[in-house]
């Protein structure tokens, strides 16, 4: 059976949208799939399911979390191989020192990933940007909070978008183990 890396938006941040690691694994248990391992506190998890398209993971998975826990959140579901095909696909070299500063974004549908183009008019060199078929990359030179297109991608621009530094994107990606299907 394939892995696959759900990815919760804006869960942990603030007060707002609690959500403990141990009660989201247990859901993730209720509804069937093995081999669940959290990472972070950020909403993040790896899991084995059945064969089907991530959309359809995503959608049960963030059904599941209104109705038992009360979390309307997005829930982005990407499967081990379009985890793998967004980390080959990272058009930049970032030293390792930086990986807070690189933002990989997610989206469970392309168009949501190149609306994100229009970020080009706010980046502000050394910033960069690049949207790919499996995931936009921004690259915060200054930091994050020194960013416009940084603020804009956490803000409203990325509402329909959930974004991980580049460190915890590869440390899904290693989770998933070495199965890359889908």
């Amino acid at each position: 059976m394939p892995r696959f890396a759900a990815l919760l938006r804006g869960v942990n941040v603030g007060k707002a949208n609690r959500l403990p690691m141990a009660d989201f694994k247990v859901l993730l248990l209720r509804l069937g799939y093995t081999d669940v391992a959290t990472l972070l506190n950020s909403g993040n998890a790896v899991f084995t399911g059945p064969l089907g398209s991530a959309a359809n993971h995503a959608n049960q998975i963030a059904a599941a979390l209104d109705e038992t826990l009360g979390l309307k959140v997005s829930v982005v579901v990407k499967s081990s191989g379009e985890l793998a095909a967004a980390v080959a696909g990272n058009p930049f070299t970032v030293p390792e020192a930086d990986h807070s500063k690189f933002l990989v974004a997610f989206a469970n549908d392309r168009a949501a990933l190149q609306a994100l183009e229009g970020l080009q008019a706010v980046i502000e060199p050394p910033e960069r940007l690049a949207v790919g078929p499996e995931a936009a990359y921004l690259y915060c030179a200054s930091g994050l909070l020194d960013s416009k297109a940084g603020t804009a991608l956490l803000g409203k621009v990325g509402r329909s978008v959930t974004t991980r530094n580049w460190a915890t994107t590869l440390k899904l990606l290693a989770l998933c183990g070495p199965q890359v299907a889908g």
